[in-house]
């Protein structure tokens, strides 16, 4: 059973604008996808119908059972804790610590300090950052900084992380080193979804790659790269 189904799914913003049209993909569980494509091709809109930020005006999206296009706004959070999402701008909370900002994901289910302080220290260990829980974002390079929204994003062991650029304010190497974490939580069975621009980074993975163009699902290879003759 596919872990995520799209099915002929549109969506038109208020501008006329068509994101998609007749888009339909499915991924397994365990997967790495990138999902690469010009600005404005209709990635991030993809990308942001999975944890529910968007709906389709017509078609279906099921993640893990559920029908997210039709998933009553009361009921996303049910969604949500089945998804880690990670941004480009790693959207953490400045006056917390590191440990802070990890610990609040669990807090918000009110679950015991025992159990929060065991998942916490167990992810910031697997991102390189257990050395630095008391510091604050202001404190951390860009690099530090998303491997502790990364962090947050994978401590109530979602099945699946999705990913919105979240190497585009890094500079290579550090990128690099943030792809190795991710690799990481893929190998440990979380699905991994990554929209990006960086050509680098595809091409050195050989992952499956999705390439959307106008909406539309052009190419889709199982180990593609960013320059792969038939894109």
């Amino acid at each position: 059973m596919d872990l995520i189904r799209v099915t002929d799914v549109q969506k038109t913003y208020k501008n006329g604008v068509v994101a998609l049209y007749d888009f339909s993909v499915t991924i397994s569980k365990g997967e790495f996808v990138f999902v690469i494509g010009a600005s404005g091709s209709g990635k991030s809109t993809f990308i942001k119908m999975l944890y529910r930020e968007e709906k389709p005006d017509k078609g279906e999206i099921f993640i893990g059972g559920i029908n997210v296009a039709k998933l009553k706004n009361r009921k996303v959070y049910k969604l949500r804790r089945k998804l880690g999402v990670v941004f480009q701008d790693f959207k953490l909370l400045p006056k917390l610590t590191v440990y802070e900002n990890v610990a609040y994901a669990l807090e918000v289910f009110a679950l015991d300090k025992k159990i929060i302080h065991n998942q916490v220290m167990k992810v910031l260990n697997l991102v390189g950052l257990k050395g630095k829980l008391r510091q604050y974002p202001d404190q951390l390079s860009g690099g530090e900084q998303q491997r502790v929204a990364i962090a947050r994003a994978i401590v109530n062991e979602p099945k699946i992380l999705i990913c919105d650029e979240p190497t585009g304010n890094l500079d290579p190497h550090t990128s690099m080193e943030i792809m190795k974490v991710l690799e990481e939580i893929n190998k440990l069975g979380t699905t991994i979804i990554m929209a990006t621009h960086d050509k680098e980074i595809v091409n050195k993975m050989k992952k499956r790659v999705i390439y959307i163009e106008e909406g539309k699902l052009i190419k889709d290879y199982e180990k593609g790269t960013y320059y792969d003759e038939n894109f």
